[in-house]
Parts: C-alpha cells; sequence; structure tokens
C-alpha cells in the first residue's frame, strides 16, 4: 500500500500566506506575512510534501505570485507542487525548470484538455490536475465560474497520459473545517486509475484517521489548511498517525 501523505498548503495572495472559506477571495485570512517562512516551518515540523496555489494566478490566468513562490523554492529542500494560473506549456516549463516538482492544472482541464495531455505526456508524473467541485461539478477561473461537467468524467480524461495525481476539492466545505468529504473523493478514486489526494475541510486529527481506514486505501494523501494554522490539527500527531500506517 502506498503511504498516505499529508500536504500542508500555502495559498499565496498579495504574496502573503492565507486561507479562504470556500474560495471566496473577499473571504481571506493571512496567517503569514512571510510564505517562505511558513514553508520552512512545514519542512521543519517533518513534512516532507507542500502544496502551494497562487490564488491571484488562478483568477489571472497567469502567474501572478512567482516572487513568493520563488522565495519558497530557495527555502526548502522538500518537493512543492503548485497550482494557480497555470494555462500554457511554457507556463508549466518554466515553473518545473525552477524547481517545482509538480505543477497543478485546474482550469485547463476542462477547458484545454488536449494541453493537459501534452503536458503530462511531456513530463510524466510532474503534472497533476485539479478537480475543485461544487455539488459534484468542475469549477474554473479560480473557483469563480461553474462548468457542467462531473469531476469523475473530467478526470477519466486523463487516463494514461501521464498525471501524477487527481486533487479533489470540495468547494463547499473548503477552509470551513468541516471535515473532508471522503465519499465522494473514495468514489472519484475507484472510477480512475490515478492517484486521489483529497482536500476541502480537513478538520481533525480523526479525519487523519479516516485516511488510514481500509475504504480510503485508493486516496494517496489529503491536503490541509486552516487546520494546521489555528491548531486544530497538531502536526506531530498528524504525522506520527501517518508514517505508523505500516
Amino acid at each position: 500500500m502506498a503511504p498516505v501523505i499529508l500536504f500542508p498548503a500555502i495559498d499565496l495572495k498579495d504574496g502573503l500566506a492565507v486561507r479562504l472559506e470556500q474560495g471566496d477571495m473577499a473571504r481571506a485570512t493571512v496567517f503569514n506575512r512571510d510564505p517562505a517562512s511558513q514553508a520552512g516551518e512545514f519542512e521543519a515540523l517533518g513534512f516532507r510534501y507542500l502544496h502551494l496555489v497562487d490564488l491571484d494566478g488562478a483568477f489571472a490566468g497567469r502567474p501572478v505570485n512567482a516572487a513568493a513562490v520563488d522565495r519558497i523554492l530557495e527555502t526548502v529542500s522538500i518537493p512543492v507542487q503548485l497550482g494557480g494560473g497555470i494555462r500554457d506549456m511554457a507556463t508549466v516549463d518554466a515553473w518545473l525548470e525552477k524547481g517545482v516538482t509538480r505543477v497543478i492544472l485546474g482550469t485547463a482541464a476542462v477547458r484545454d484538455p488536449d494541453f493537459v495531455r501534452a503536458a503530462a505526456k511531456t513530463h510524466p508524473g510532474r503534472v497533476a490536475v485539479g478537480l475543485d467541485a461544487r455539488d459534484g461539478r468542475v469549477a474554473v477561473q479560480g473557483w469563480a465560474e461553474s462548468s457542467d461537467v462531473p469531476a469523475v468524467e473530467i478526470a477519466r480524461r486523463f487516463e494514461d497520459v501521464g498525471v501524477a495525481a487527481l486533487i479533489y476539492t470540495d468547494i463547499a466545505r473548503d477552509g470551513l473545517l468541516k471535515g473532508l468529504n471522503l465519499d465522494a473523493t473514495i468514489e472519484l478514486a475507484e472510477a480512475v486509475n490515478i492517484p486521489v489526494i483529497a482536500s476541502g475541510g480537513l478538520a481533525s486529527l480523526a479525519d487523519v484517521e479516516a485516511l488510514l481506514t481500509p475504504r480510503a486505501h485508493k486516496l494517496a494523501g489529503a491536503i490541509t489548511g486552516r487546520a494546521l494554522y489555528d491548531g486544530r490539527l497538531d502536526p506531530g500527531e498528524a504525522l506520527a498517525l501517518v508514517a505508523g500506517r505500516g
């Protein structure tokens, strides 16, 4: 059984580390004015993979918080996955050359699936697809717009092209500490062969324990944000739980 990975999230807005509620840019809480310092703290705590999102970039359709990402890449030695505003091959290439381990393509997965396939084939194992869903339907443009396409339908477009992972976010739970939507995430994981990472709502150690149950055996991990920042999730306990899985 593959190890479960806990990804601490750093969401970037105006160069700061923030958390949103349900993807609403007007409902942002600043948790650290120095994202690189925050990244270093996560690495020191023992996390072994970072999840970064350029929130401004997701709305603009191009990288906006590149300077903050650059500083994070200079600060940490653990792998980093990055999403937000990555809509063309030149941007994919540039981030991977800078040291990002894995790029996350979200809006492009709906609007330009051929580009996503090409990126995954060009960079096998280094492209993830972000599926941010509201009532099972994928939202795009930083969640500002909803599509009519079910998440599982989009996921199946990318079978066997080298996609490293699917990141499934339940928008209704994101940033609200309501707990992961494991039912929907597991349903997606069972419908495709691509590893699936759960996102949105992780609130406590109980959510981490749920990731380690037999029914969740196909999940590759989960992203945690607000629960870490506000102290609801003890990083040492969570990482020890995951480490003891085997």
